[in-house]
């Protein structure tokens, strides 16, 4: 009820000022690894990515902010809500898992779950286990990103047999809910498959020529609309390239 409030409100109003600062109550915990950061292993797809990104701030979500996928790479504002050990700045992640806790939305990476802490409290907070937190949609900002769709060719793919994807940076608060490429013989788009998380893929993609992508973005105010690249995978692509989409989404 809360979001659609917010959503028709910043419609006829001004959405900076009522929604974007609009945080929902949950609960946050965190998973454990050996130095801090994320996992390599996540459900998004993004491989040791997913572990160093955005400094190794970032957390496994619920299904509802998982969204089947959709909401992976997504940056979410979390903070904790007890004033005698955490900071009032909280912390700014990035979505790279799914994951179901005890009640909770977020299970935090170590490094992101001591951010919330006050200094030298953090060692208190860990004890705690499981914190109350609220929370809100961020836009993306993290080093290594200077256009507004980044993706990589996914280690498994085969050219020209097979390609995947693996969508890893998208600017504003934006979530990427469909891919298609142009397949010239036929003159239309022909949609890929999510396979998982943040990865697409297709069997037998086109051949003649460059491959043209376009992405299917919706806004956190539930905003669908349809990006065309104007540039392109090339014609003889490998395994691991990445490239930045040149597209316009609208970032606020």
């Amino acid at each position: 009820m809360e979001k659609q409030l917010c959503a028709l409100l910043g419609i006829l109003l001004f959405p900076v000022l009522l929604c974007a600062s609009t945080f929902t109550d949950s609960r946050a915990t965190y998973y454990g690894t050996p130095d801090g950061y994320g996992t390599p292993s996540g459900a998004c797809g993004f491989g040791e990515y997913g572990r160093v990104v955005n400094n190794g701030y970032v957390s496994a979500v619920s299904r509802a902010l998982y969204k089947d996928g959709a909401g992976c790479g997504a940056c979410y504002k979390v903070r904790c809500k007890n004033p005698q050990l955490c900071s009032y700045d909280g912390v700014d992640i990035v979505v790279t898992d799914y994951g179901e806790g005890d009640r909770t939305d977020f299970i935090l990476s170590p490094r992101a779950f001591s951010n919330l802490a006050l200094p030298y409290a953090d060692k208190e907070l860990f004890n705690y286990g499981v914190v109350e937190v609220e929370y809100t949609r961020i836009s993306c900002k993290y080093p290594g990103f200077k256009g507004q769709v980044t993706y990589k060719i996914n280690e498994n793919s085969n050219y020209p047999y097979y390609l995947a994807l693996s969508v890893l940076y998208v600017s504003g608060q934006n979530d990427i809910t469909a891919v298609e490429l142009w397949q010239e013989d036929t003159k239309q788009w022909k949609p890929m498959r999510r396979a998982y998380g943040a990865v697409w893929d297709m069997t037998n993609p086109p051949r003649r020529g460059p491959i043209t992508l376009r992405f299917q973005a919706t806004t956190s105010l539930g905003y669908t609309y349809w990006v065309r690249s104007t540039n392109a995978i090339p014609k003889v692509w490998k395994a691991g390239g990445a490239y930045e989409a040149t597209v316009k989404l609208i970032t606020k």
